[in-house]
């Protein structure tokens, strides 16, 4: 049929339009925030453009909702109001016959945001934890920013370097502030060089300096002066928390992981709920999209914003009750979604009926036509 045609094709264009307007959002945001990461230097800077790709694909079940529900109704909305349903009502045909088309775009849509939310985003997330992991376990003086202070990898010494050559192996005017059982170290140099022993481990060799210490057994204050003072680039920490991100297991895993821990049915949650979510927005927005012609379309576009907002709240919500044990997996997942399902079904008998006689609408227009005829 040419109109299924014409919609099919229509739909496509605006979601191209759609999703990459919400990317590109996504993608600016996610560079703000890991370029002050990188300035403050929580990451490595070359690491940067890899961090924002997989935070833009941990982000991607949410922009392909959006992106299906925001189509559907800003194509339902537009036929309205340029008077194409007006035409295709008195036509004789009715709403549903939109269904079929909207179905075939959304199942493409539903699959793609399966395939993300079960397999992409784990994968993403995984792979910015490796990145990270791999920042935190660099040596100390790698992790150094000239100009700036900045914690070990063990989190006892702070460095301040103000300057380093490319390849690191020279520095200038060094600081280094360091706690152990209680004792407070402060060292500070004019110059310095990395050197590495036949063991392949790396020293900060630091030339004519002073070492300040303070002591609590027993109390005491000393002041050193040396020509040569060594000290270990330590490279030894672990990314534990690689293993503790419950969002970065593969789907596989948080299946096993089901009668162990909480957490594993509160993401196996989440994860179901993507897909459940895209494909009945895009059918709310069928009949959502409602508006006078001579009346502008904010109010849906308002109305839709808010119903979306609150059932990914409402979802979160769910997800979090189900994390700390508080409801089961089974009575958590579909409750939601069925109140969802039963609007949608509403809001279509709704619309249909709206020609009904009795329909409430009806029944007001006849009432305003009767109190004129009296006046």
């Amino acid at each position: 049929m040419i109109f299924q045609r014409a919609l099919r094709r229509e739909l496509m264009s605006v979601a191209g339009a759609v999703f990459l307007t919400l990317f590109t959002i996504t993608v600016t945001m996610m560079l703000i925030r890991i370029l002050g990461q990188a300035a403050k230097g929580s990451v490595a800077s070359e690491d940067v453009i890899a961090l924002i790709g997989f935070s833009a694909l941990s982000y991607s079940p949410i922009i392909l909702v959006l992106t299906g529900f925001i189509s559907v109704l800003l194509v339902i909305t537009r036929s309205y109001q340029d008077s194409e349903m007006v035409v295709w009502f008195a036509s004789g045909l009715s709403l549903t016959r939109w269904l079929r088309p909207i179905l075939e775009f959304a199942l493409p849509t539903v699959l793609l945001v399966i395939l993300f939310s079960f397999f992409i985003t784990p994968w993403s997330y995984y792979q910015n934890a490796i990145y990270r992991a791999r920042f935190e376990q660099r040596e100390d003086l790698a992790r150094v920013s000239p100009g700036k202070f900045q914690d070990s990898a063990n989190l006892d010494r702070v460095f301040y370097v103000e300057k380093m050559s490319e390849d690191m192996s020279y520095v200038e005017n060094i600081f280094i502030h360091s706690v152990k059982n209680g004792n407070i170290s402060i060292v500070v140099s004019k110059e310095g060089t990395v050197q590495t022993n036949e063991k392949g481990e790396r020293f900060l060799v630091l030339d004519d300096g002073q070492r300040y210490e303070k002591s609590l057994q027993p109390p005491e204050f000393r002041l050193l002066e040396f020509e040569r003072y060594t000290t270990l680039l330590d490279n030894s920490r672990e990314a534990e928390y690689i293993t503790n991100s419950i969002r970065a297991l593969p789907t596989g895993e948080l299946v096993e992981q089901f009668a162990v821990t909480p957490r594993a049915k509160g993401e196996m949650l989440w994860r179901v709920a993507q897909p459940i979510m895209a494909f009945l927005l895009m059918f709310l927005a069928v009949p959502l999209g409602f508006v006078n012609p001579r009346a502008g379309r904010s109010f849906n576009l308002i109305v839709a914003l808010l119903l979306y907002v609150a059932y990914n709240n409402l979802t979160s919500v769910m997800q979090s009750s189900v994390t700390r044990g508080r409801i089961s997996l089974l009575l958590g997942w579909w409750p939601l979604h069925l109140v969802i399902a039963l609007i949608v079904l509403g809001l279509y008998a709704w619309r249909l009926g709206m020609n009904h006689p009795r329909h409430p609408r009806a029944v007001l227009a006849a009432f305003k036509k009767r109190q004129r005829e009296k006046g």
